[in-house]
């Protein structure tokens, strides 16, 4: 990581943030009809265009 740049960091830390699951009182207020993050991404089977 110490030959990449700053705006490349920028941006994986960026997709890190995203990269998370629904928060608990969005299932709440909706009734769980919103139980899944449909931007989820895992770092196996997605590649990122960054």
């Amino acid at each position: 990581m110490s030959k990449t740049t700053k705006g490349y960091k920028i941006r994986l830390g960026k997709a890190c943030e995203q990269n998370r699951r629904v928060p608990s009182w969005v299932m709440l207020r909706t009734k769980r009809k919103v139980t899944s993050h449909p931007k989820r991404r895992n770092w196996r089977r997605n590649t990122l265009k960054v």
